[in-house]
């Protein structure tokens, strides 16, 4: 009856992280719709694009370890929550902006900045916490499952962005400020695991302690090789910092059809990762993180050079479908990996490799599209990611002969 009980406790945590995991990421990308149309109206140039990514990126480098260490030595709960809030006023900026009269991009790339201090500690607090909310043997379902809430959220939220700027630029940043406070509140409801945390009041003893984080992934090979694999395939392969040029210029589509192409992959994910919480990867693991990875250059390859609306949702459905393969393969070989006393650690490091693919790669994309031309630039960072994939083939062997995610141990 008491584990009947207990189990009853862990489904209810479990729900309401999914909850959070919606709420927060729906609202991040239905901003990051408004952003990219109101800084791509506003200057006009691939650069900029480019510009808001590496903005964002600058304090999440210099700040996603250390918020990892801080998870290890304070809940993380509490740092999401203090994320999450902070998040919510950089909406509320971004509301003002709206609001103002002929503003320049100076400001907007100012909040930008803000954000990323935000994400740098929501984003390492949020995955370290789901392992203290579910038993370990339901740690692969339940990273599934908040898998699919994220999807879910990433299917939702560009649409309901582009359509809510239809309306007004405020309407769409109010309504992201909203979901922002509104997960903050939820985190509050959540009970799980206490955990056993380390004080180390001395700055070297934190710096040491980040440091060690780092040397854990360094000794990995396994655990390195699929981190260092996204972020290099996404990092030349992301396609989604030049959407909104696609939207208005090459597709012809406008804000809602921006907020459409930034949901097609994750309809395409969020049926794969449907399917993994039912029947999560087993056998073959890491050649079927090979074989995603290629695909996901290939379908990059395929919409660089669509002119056609359907044609490229198609793409980018399977793109997503692919990705969301590699991100639960990885994300599982992480947690299982990882020992209890570094989970905020190894997270953080596998949060900045995430990050500096998305952000770094919006500004690589963005310099190429001066450079080359917007299709160019893709269709050379698709091309780049299936040439990732043949040499890390080559240089991680034992990621290559991974088989059951189970033989996975800390």
């Amino acid at each position: 009856m008491g584990v009947d009980k207990t189990w009853t406790y862990h489904k209810r945590d479990l729900a309401i992280y999914s909850g959070i995991r919606f709420l927060s990421e729906a609202a991040t990308l239905a901003q990051s719709v408004a952003i990219g149309w109101t800084v791509y109206n506003l200057a006009g140039a691939p650069l900029a694009l480019g510009v808001a990514g590496v903005v964002q990126f600058v304090p999440m480098f210099l700040l996603t370890l250390p918020a990892g260490e801080l998870c290890d030595r304070h809940s993380p709960r509490k740092v999401l929550a203090v994320g999450l809030a902070l998040e919510g006023v950089c909406a509320i900026g971004f509301l003002w902006l709206a609001a103002t009269p002929s503003v320049g991009l100076s400001p907007f790339y100012a909040v930008l900045l803000i954000l990323g201090i935000a994400r740098a500690f929501t984003e390492p607090a949020s995955q370290a916490l789901l392992p203290y909310l579910v038993p370990p043997e339901r740690v692969p379902g339940a990273i599934a499952w908040g898998s699919t809430a994220w999807q879910v959220a990433v299917i939702a939220g560009p649409p309901l962005g582009g359509l809510a700027y239809e309306f007004g630029p405020a309407i769409a940043y109010g309504a992201c400020c909203t979901g922002f406070f509104a997960a903050m509140l939820a985190v509050a409801m959540l009970h799980g695991q206490e955990l056993a945390l380390v004080e180390s009041p001395e700055l070297r003893d934190r710096i040491a302690r980040v440091i060690e984080g780092v040397t854990f992934i360094w000794s990995q090979p396994i655990v390195l090789g699929a981190i260092s694999l996204d972020l290099c395939a996404v990092l030349l392969g992301g396609a989604t910092a030049l959407l909104p040029i696609y939207a208005r210029d090459i597709l012809h589509v406008g804000p809602v059809g921006l907020g459409l192409l930034r949901a097609a992959p994750a309809v395409g994910a969020c049926a794969v990762a449907l399917a993994q919480a039912h029947h999560p990867p087993d056998r073959r693991i890491g050649l079927k993180l090979f074989a995603a990875v290629a695909i996901f250059g290939a379908v990059t390859l395929v919409f660089a050079f669509s002119t056609s609306f359907a044609l490229s949702l198609v793409a980018l459905t399977i793109l997503g479908a692919s990705d969301m393969v590699s991100v639960n393969i990885r994300s599982t070989l992480v947690q299982m990996a990882t020992p209890d006393v570094m989970r905020g650690r190894i997270s953080a490091v596998n949060m900045l490799f995430v990050a500096a693919s998305s952000e770094l790669g919006a500004f690589e994309s963005g310099i190429t599209a001066a450079l080359l031309g917007t299709v160019p630039a893709v269709a050379f960072g698709g091309v780049g990611a299936v040439l990732i994939v043949a040499i890390w083939m080559g240089a991680f062997p034992s990621l290559r002969r991974a088989d059951r995610l189970s033989s996975i141990a800390p």
